[in-house]
Order: structure tokens, then C-alpha cells, then sequence
């Protein structure tokens, strides 16, 4: 944590782009981490929300530029292709078709999806970028103020907070559980009228 105390806003504001261009980090532990070095008083916890607001727009948008502006090309690298193959780029326009900006808004929640769905989005054209920041940013202010100021509350209290984040945890399983089953239940439903 001494890169955090050291650099605070800018480290937290990279590690939030670089987990936008989708590298395996947490990007929860990263605004938790921007609260407590808040809470130690290396950082006011107001602006630390405003860098961690920027931060996660700024990598999802990149991932969406970049998908609207070079998909053809970038889809064809070799390791891209791993991670977004023809399938999951098809699955992922049909989930746009059938769901509409809504599977934007859910994929702020789930980490390993955002990068393909942003990157999708705008590579599929049937997205604006209004849109697509309209629905990320909403997720956004909810899931980014909680993180932030939990580590800032929790900075002093390390017992309270990580019980608090195993109970935080549990409501997010159940909140994805029901968004699966709602997803499940229209697609179902789109099926049947079909």
C-alpha cells in the first residue's frame, strides 16, 4: 500500500484504467484501498470519489472507444481473439438485441464481463456513446461511492469493515441472482413468443 500513500489519487485513478482495459484486479479493492488511505487522512474521501468516478468511466469508455473506432481490427489480435471469440462477440449482440442498454448497466457489476460488454457495445454501433454512459455512469454512482466510503469508514475499524464486506458480498450474490433469473425468465419468455 505505500504506492497508494505515496501517489493516492493518480495511483488509484491508473489501477482503475488498467482494470478497465480488463486485467485481472479487483476493481472493488481499488476504491476500497482509495477510502482507506482516505480514512488515514493521506487523502480527502470526496475528492478520492471524484477520482474513482473518472478512473472506472475513463477505462470503460477507452474499452468502448476503442471497440466503436478499431473493433474489426483489435478482434483480430491474437490474444483478443481468446478473450472475445466470434461466439461470445455473437451472444453479446444478441444480448444488446434482446435487453437493450440494460446489459450495460449489469455489467458494471460483474467483473471479468465489463471489458467484452463495453468493448461489444461499441464495436456493435447499436450503442451510442450517450447511452452507453448514461447507463455505466448510473451504475457507476452506485457502486463507486459505496466502495470508496466504506474504506473510508473502515479505516479505522478493520473488524467492522470486513464484516461489513462479507455482508455487502452476500446482498450482491442475491441481487445477481436475481438479475440472472429475471434475464432467464425474458429470455424465456422472448422464446416462447417467437
Amino acid at each position: 500500500m505505500p504506492i497508494f500513500t505515496e501517489y493516492g489519487y493518480l495511483a488509484v485513478f491508473v489501477m482503475l484504467l488498467i482494470c478497465g482495459f480488463g486485467v485481472p484486479v479487483p476493481e472493488d479493492v481499488t476504491l476500497v484501498t482509495g477510502g482507506v488511505i482516505a480514512g488515514l487522512g493521506h487523502a480527502d474521501v470526496h475528492t478520492m470519489f471524484a477520482v474513482g468516478m473518472a478512473g472506472v468511466l475513463v477505462g470503460d469508455g477507452t474499452m468502448f472507444g476503442l471497440g466503436r473506432l478499431y473493433g474489426p481490427r483489435i478482434i483480430k489480435l491474437p490474444g483478443f481473439r481468446r478473450v472475445l471469440t466470434p461466439e461470445r462477440f455473437a451472444s453479446a449482440q444478441d444480448a444488446f438485441h434482446k435487453y437493450g442498454k440494460w446489459v450495460m448497466f449489469v455489467a458494471r457489476f460483474l467483473p471479468g464481463l465489463r471489458t467484452p460488454v463495453f468493448f461489444t457495445a461499441g464495436m456493435s454501433h447499436r450503442v451510442s456513446f450517450a447511452t452507453w454512459l448514461l447507463m455505466d455512469g448510473c451504475a457507476a454512482l452506485i457502486s463507486v461511492p459505496i466502495w470508496v466510503y466504506l474504506g473510508y469508514f473502515g479505516a479505522q475499524n478493520w473488524d467492522w469493515m470486513f464484516g461489513i464486506l462479507r455482508q455487502f458480498q452476500h446482498g450482491i450474490f442475491g441481487l445477481l441472482a436475481l438479475g440472472g433469473a429475471w434475464l432467464a425468465w425474458r429470455w424465456w419468455k422472448s422464446r416462447k413468443a417467437s
